[in-house]
């Protein structure tokens, strides 16, 4: 459990990083956002759709037999993509961070002052982040209670689309205020909602659920995952993307790497 936790803190984390990548506005590359993000979706859906439900139905199907099992996997799984769907829809998505982080404001910064409106931005793009973060967390630490390795390789993909992440609530409140002190605070934050996520999430199923049924959580954030990758990442991709090659190769190269990650590792769940 102590591995879990330590695997699911350094996946959020890597918001850190994308907050450092923030405070370069050299490196704000629209391009770059869109392949990066595509690249997070091919990795979370090949690995849900590759690993993750093939072995809650293994381990389920031992319990009550293939078909059964079949039917309690897909539908907890569609019931993990509804409940992204619906805090998706309560989460205002009007801000777009890669518009946010122009010469004008730049300009501002350098001569000193504050723009509140747009360091109101990013601390809400902040908040938002961190309630996106909240099934990712429970996500990798569930994988990892499964399997190490497995869990290893998910934190690794949850970790890559937690950059661009850190990067869009760094830019605009670097932007605002040009403390790089603050915009990596703000960014921080965000990321640590994922332990934060993993254990209320994981005392949450274990309250509900018998410990032979947990598998039923993987099919759970698996679903989640799916979802949040047909809501959030491929859209944001399409937005930033100059051509559609950019997010093409960036997703097809996630899922290459995500097939070549689990053949290495060789460590299925359950």
């Amino acid at each position: 459990m102590a591995l879990a936790l330590l695997v699911t803190t350094l996946a959020g984390l890597a918001t850190c990083l994308g907050g450092w990548l923030g405070t370069r506005p050299a490196l704000l590359a629209p391009h770059v956002l869109a392949a990066s993000l595509a690249f997070a979706a091919g990795l979370m859906l090949t690995i849900s759709v590759v690993e993750i439900i093939p072995g809650a139905l293994a381990g389920l199907g031992e319990l009550v037999g293939p078909g059964p099992a079949l039917a309690w996997v897909l539908g907890v799984a569609v019931l993990g993509t509804l409940t992204v769907v619906v805090i998706s829809a309560l989460i205002p998505h009007r801000l777009n961070p890669g518009q946010t982080t122009g010469g004008r404001e730049l300009e501002r910064t350098r001569r000193g002052e504050v723009d509140a409106r747009l360091l109101g931005s990013g601390m809400l793009l902040a908040v938002v982040v961190g309630l996106h973060n909240l099934p990712e967390g429970l996500a990798t630490f569930v994988s990892t209670l499964q399997s190490p390795s497995g869990g290893v390789v998910l934190a690794v993909a949850i970790a890559l689309h937690n950059v661009p992440e850190g990067l869009a609530v760094a830019a605009p409140i670097y932007a605002a205020t040009g403390s790089r002190a603050r915009a990596l605070l703000w960014a921080t934050l965000s990321g640590l909602a994922e332990p934060v996520g993993a254990v209320l999430g994981y005392l949450a199923l274990r309250a509900v659920l018998a410990p032979e049924w947990l598998d039923l959580s993987l099919a759970l954030v698996a679903g989640m995952m799916i979802a949040v990758s047909f809501s959030e990442l491929l859209p944001a991709a399409r937005r930033y993307q100059r051509r559609t090659r950019e997010s093409l190769v960036g997703f097809l190269l996630g899922a290459v790497v995500m097939v070549l990650s689990l053949w290495l590792l060789a460590a299925p769940f359950g």
